[in-house]
C-alpha cells in the first residue's frame, strides 16, 4: 500500500497480518522479540534467522549444536530449525527471497504461525483473539525446552500487553498499539520450577530459563598456583558484590560453555545464549570468577557473558538476550545491592586496567552497538535528566537508533555497516573536522584516538556522566582524561542531559591528582598477616589543578583478596586485607577509575 517509505514494514505487517489471518499484534510481538523488527538483509543472526521474523534454515552438528553462520543448507534437525523452508512450502515464494526481502519474510511468518494454529485445531484470522495464539507462539519459538518456550511466548504477550514504538537501525518506524486488557496467560509454573530446581546452584529470577554449568575449581599442574579456573570466596560476606560486569563472548554458545568449564581458561558467573536468552550459571556469587582482567573489580563483582561479537552488533543482541539479561541484573542487584546505575552496571570496555603497561591490553566489549538506554530501560533504572537548565554534571543520552556514528575496521580496514550506536566522539576543538582527542593509556605515541571499533579512547557511552567545562555554539566541552573534549549536543537534539552531582578536583596547592585502577589497603594493613603488600601504581592519567571530574561513589571498599594456591599453602592465603586508605570511584575517561579521598575535595 502507498505511504512513507518509513512505514513499508508497518504496512507488510497489517498485509501479512490480513493475508494469513494473523493478528497483526501477534505477527508484531513475535518479530519484536526475536528482532526487534529490524532487517539484516541476507545476513542470519547467531541461531540462523533471517529478517524481522527470524525464519532459520540450519544445519545440525555432530554436537547437536545449531550454527547459525547460513553456510549449511541440510534436511537434519526439527522443524524449528528450518521455518524457511516451511515458509516457502506454504508461500510458494522462494527460500532466497524469504530471506532477503524484509515484506516476504514477514509474509513466511506470519503462513508459519497460522499453520502452527491450524495444526493445534485453532480459529485464525486478523480480528481473532489474541489470547488464543499463545501456543502458537510458543511453537514458533523453536525453543529447545518447554521452559525456554514458556519464557519466550510469556515475553511476547508481555510486549503486547505493554506495547512497543520503535525505529528501525535501517529507519523503520514501527508501533505494537499496547493491549492492557490483554489476558496474560497463566504462567507454567511447573515447567519452569522444573528448570530452575535441577540444581541448588541455581541463582535466578523464576522468570528466566536457567540451568548450572559448573566452572571447574581444580589443579591441572604440580604447583599449588596451577589450579583453575575460579577463586573461593565468602562474598558477600567478606567482600561486598558491587558491580555487575557486562561482557560478550567473541564466541558461539557452544565454544562459550566449551571455554568455561576449562580449568585452565577463565571464568565468569553467568553465559546468555543469543537466539532465545536462556542463561547458564557457571560459579556461585560468593566465588570470585577471572573474568574483568583487574583483581580488584573481580573481587567485588558478578560477570555476565553474552554470546556474541561485539563487532556484529545487532546481528547477536537480540531482544530476547536483553530481556533475559535485564531479568537476571535486576534480581542479582536487589538481592546483593548492587546499585543500579552505570557507575556500577558496567561494560567490560569500562574496567580499568591495573598498571600502566596493562592498559592497552584491556578489553572493549560489549562494544559501541550494545544498546545501554534500552537495556537500562529493561532493567529498571532508564536514563533521563535530573535537572532542569544548563548545570555542570551532564549525562550522555545520545539516543540510538538514530545516533548512527561512523565506525570503521569491523571487518577489514573499511567503514562498518551503518547502524545503532551508543556513544559520542569527543573532538580536540568545537568542530567536527577537529582531531579526535587523545588517550595515553591507547595511544602512547600521543596520537590522536581512530574511528577503530575497539578503540574507545574519544567515546563518551551512554550514561557516563562528565563535567561540562566550557560551551561553544551546539558543542559541549567538558573534562576528559586530563583534558577538554567536545562533543556536539545541540538543544534541539542533545546528546547530554542535565543530571547535577558532585565533582571532584584537585586539592588546593596539588598541579596534578594520581589516578588508578585498583583501591587497594596502605603498606601498614599488611602487617602481621603474612600477605604480601600490593602495591597501588598510579596510571598514565592524571588530574590536573582546575579540572574537575564527576564523583561516581564515595563508598568504596579499600580491600584486597590474598587467593593464591588451591589448597591454601601460603601464609595468609585466601584472606581478605582491609585497609584504612579511602579511595573515591570516578568518571574520568571511556572507563571507570579511582583517586585516593586524601588527593582531592568534594564540591557540589
Amino acid at each position: 500500500g502507498a505511504g512513507p517509505a518509513s512505514t513499508v514494514r508497518q504496512r507488510a505487517f497489517a498485509a501479512a497480518s490480513n493475508a494469513y489471518g494473523v493478528p497483526a499484534s501477534v505477527l508484531l510481538g513475535v518479530s519484536y522479540m526475536e528482532s526487534r523488527w529490524d532487517d539484516h538483509g541476507a545476513a542470519p543472526s547467531t541461531s540462523g534467522g533471517y529478517g524481522p521474523m527470524h525464519l532459520t534454515d540450519i544445519s545440525v552438528e555432530a554436537a547437536g549444536q545449531a550454527k547459525g553462520d547460513g553456510s549449511f543448507r541440510s534436511s537434519d534437525g526439527p522443524d524449528s530449525l528450518h521455518t524457511a523452508s516451511i515458509a516457502a512450502a506454504l508461500t510458494k515464494l522462494d527460500p532466497s527471497r524469504l530471506k532477503s526481502d524484509d515484506t516476504a519474510n514477514i509474509c513466511g511468518g506470519a503462513a508459519v504461525l497460522a499453520s502452527y494454529q491450524r495444526g493445534l485445531g485453532r480459529p485464525t484470522g486478523a480480528s481473532s483473539a489474541t489470547a488464543a495464539w499463545y501456543d502458537s507462539v510458543k511453537s514458533y519459538s523453536g525453543a529447545a525446552t518447554p521452559a525456554d518456550a514458556v519464557v519466550f511466548a510469556d515475553r511476547v504477550f508481555a510486549t503486547i500487553r505493554t506495547g512497543s514504538v520503535r525505529t528501525t537501525s535501517d529507519g523503520q518506524r514501527l508501533q505494537l498499539t499496547s493491549e492492557p486488557a490483554l489476558a496474560m496467560p497463566k504462567p507454567d509454573q511447573a515447567t519452569l520450577a522444573a528448570s530452575a530446581q535441577a540444581d541448588s546452584h541455581i541463582d535466578c529470577p523464576s522468570t528466566i530459563s536457567c540451568e548450572w554449568i559448573p566452572a571447574p575449581y581444580e589443579q591441572y599442574g604440580t604447583t599449588p598456583g596451577e589450579y583453575g579456573n575460579h577463586d573461593l570466596a565468602n562474598r558477600p560476606t567478606d567482600l561486598d558484590i558491587d558491580y555487575i560486569v557486562i561482557h560478550n563472548t567473541e564466541a558461539t554458545y557452544a565454544t562459550t560453555l566449551q571455554l568455561v568449564q576449562d580449568p585452565t581458561y577463565v571464568s565468569w558467573n553467568y553465559s546468555i545464549r543469543s537466539s532465545d536468552g536462556h542463561v547458564a550459571q557457571h560459579l556461585d556469587a560468593k566465588d570470585v570468577g577471572f573474568h574483568a582482567g583487574n583483581w580488584y573489580i573481580n573481587m567485588h563483582a558478578i560477570g555476565i557473558e553474552h554470546e556474541g561479537f561485539a563487532a556484529q552488533g545487532a546481528t547477536w543482541y537480540t531482544e530476547a538476550m536483553y530481556a533475559s539479561s535485564a531479568k537476571l541484573v535486576r534480581y542479582l542487584a536487589d538481592k546483593y545491592s548492587v546499585k543500579l546505575d552505570r557507575a556500577h552496571l558496567i561494560g567490560h570496555d569500562q574496567v580499568p586496567g591495573t598498571i600502566p603497561a596493562n592498559v592497552p591490553g584491556m578489553h572493549w566489549d560489549p562494544g559501541p552497538y550494545w544498546d545501554w538506554e534500552h537495556y537500562m530501560s529493561l532493567v529498571g533504572a532508564p536514563m533521563h535528566a535530573t535537572r532542569r537548565g544548563n548545570t555542570t554534571v551532564v549525562m550522555v543520552k545520545p539516543g540510538f537508533a538514530d545516533n548512527q556514528q561512523p565506525v570503521t575496521g569491523c571487518s577489514g580496514s573499511g567503514a562498518c555497516t551503518t547502524q545503532g550506536t551508543n556513544f559520542v566522539y569527543l573532538h580536540t576543538a568545537p568542530s567536527a573536522s577537529s582531531p579526535l582527542v587523545k588517550d595515553l593509556g591507547l595511544h602512547a605515541d600521543g596520537s590522536p584516538s581512530t574511528t577503530l571499533v575497539s578503540d574507545h579512547g574519544a567515546r563518551l557511552a551512554a550514561g557516563q556522566q562528565v563535567a561540562v567545562a566550557k560551551r561553544s555554539g551546539d558543542w559541549v566541552g567538558v573534562w576528559y582524561l586530563g583534558d577538554i573534549g567536545w562533543l556536539y549536543s545541540p538543544p534541539s537534539n542533545p546528546d547530554v542531559v542535565a543530571t547535577g552531582g558532585r565533582t571532584v578536583s584537585a586539592k588546593p596547592g596539588a598541579l596534578t591528582v594520581p589516578v588508578y585502577g585498583r583501591a587497594y589497603p596502605e603498606a601498614a594493613a599488611y602487617a602481621g598477616t603474612g600477605v604480601p603488600y600490593q602495591t597501588v601504581t598510579p596510571l598514565q592519567y592524571t588530574i590536573k589543578a582546575g579540572q574537575k571530574y564527576v564523583l561516581a561513589d564515595d563508598t568504596i571498599d579499600t580491600n584486597y583478596y590474598y587467593a593464591k594456591t588451591f589448597d591454601n599453602s601460603l601464609p595468609g592465603d585466601h584472606t581478605v586485607i582491609t585497609g584504612n586508605d579511602r579511595y573515591y570511584e570516578i568518571w574520568f575517561g571511556h572507563r571507570i577509575f579511582y583517586v585516593r579521598a586524601a588527593d582531592v575535595v568534594v564540591a557540589n
